[in-house]
């Protein structure tokens, strides 16, 4: 974990730990500006590495993914740090009161990652109603042999329902990809959209009937008090039998436990996932064991051009709080107040 020295008038520029290691030209903003301490590329578990955490105490900037956890914890041991720069969108893994009561601004990357995230449930929602990972499985099996008329049997898409929770950017663009398909849509939202009612024909629905009338189910919401476990027991047994439910939004948002039992004993017939509860999900978990539930590793930003702009965008945040600049996007303004 080298750590550049860079001085500047005869003193050291602020030292940056970076939670993970990036590309280097990913923080090419950062270049002769403050110096760089970066973890290793394979921490997958929450919390810093213990090279870094230990230089917590001189840090005056911190770099971090959603991995980490910024609690009280960590920020006792950083009385120096003057601002979080998170590359993401969301800000669940920071406690922003306690970075709002030390004055320190936290830093998020919205806007980035739509297209991307928007791809990345409709690729979801066709695996899982085709059911290719069963399919290619067989395949690579040498499995040929069990081809039958009544075998691998997905669901149609085309006047199929698709229930989107959550119509902010990622729903609209969600909604906008899947009326290629021919679907219905229905959708849950703090404000009608009546832009998209008339556009797409989509329908605003509250969430039980949403759940009731619809055959594909995908999550858009962001993680709050009121979301958390929003997708839960009543809920799942509310859908359809053959309905699918899909989540790129956080993986608190779905009770994994409910979700278990609604896939192995037939309340729902599928899910794709690209968040989890916990997260990473453990290798044990009896999630995995179920041919119904198709799991991936968080990777709804995860093109070459979402990721390096996510990263721009979290090099902007961070050199702004160090010159003590407003940050381009803060996700407590109230700090600066």
């Amino acid at each position: 974990m080298p750590e550049t020295p860079e001085k500047t008038a005869g003193a050291l520029l602020p030292l940056v730990i970076v939670s993970h290691a990036l590309p280097a030209e990913w923080l090419g903003l950062l270049d002769g500006r403050c110096r760089l301490l970066v973890g290793p590329e394979t921490t997958v578990t929450s919390g810093l590495a213990p090279a870094l955490q230990a230089r917590l105490g001189e840090a005056e900037g911190l770099f971090t993914l959603l991995t980490v956890p910024v609690n009280d914890a960590l920020l006792d041991q950083a009385p120096r740090l003057r601002v979080v720069s998170n590359m993401a969108v969301g800000v669940d893994n920071v406690d922003l009161a306690a970075c709002t009561r030390r004055g320190i601004p936290v830093g998020h990357t919205p806007g980035v990652l739509t297209e991307a995230t928007a791809d990345l449930a409709l690729a979801l929602l066709l695996a899982v109603a085709r059911r290719l990972p069963e399919a290619s499985r067989d395949a690579r099996l040498g499995r040929w042999t069990t081809w039958r008329p009544a075998g691998w049997l997905g669901a149609d898409l085309a006047g199929a329902t698709l229930g989107i929770v959550g119509m902010g950017k990622i729903g609209t663009a969600v909604a906008e990809r899947a009326g290629v398909f021919g679907l219905r849509l229905v959708y849950t939202s703090r404000q009608s959209r009546p832009e998209l009612e008339e556009t797409l024909g989509a329908v605003r629905l509250p969430l039980p009937e949403l759940l009731h009338q619809s055959d594909f189910v995908t999550l858009h919401v962001p993680l709050t008090a009121e979301t958390r476990g929003l997708i839960g027991e009543a809920a799942l047994r509310t859908m359809k039998r053959t309905a699918v439910l899909l989540n790129t939004a956080r993986g608190p948002v779905v009770d994994s436990g409910a979700l278990y039992r609604a896939l192995r004993e037939g309340w729902i017939a599928a899910a794709g996932l690209d968040v989890t509860d916990p997260e990473p999900l453990p290798a044990d978990h009896p999630l995995y064991t179920l041919d119904n539930c198709l799991i991936l590793p968080h990777i709804g930003s995860a093109t070459h051009n979402t990721r390096r702009r996510m990263a721009e965008l979290a090099c902007q945040n961070l050199l702004a709080g160090l010159a003590g600049r407003p940050l381009p996007h803060c996700a407590n303004p109230q700090v600066l107040t």
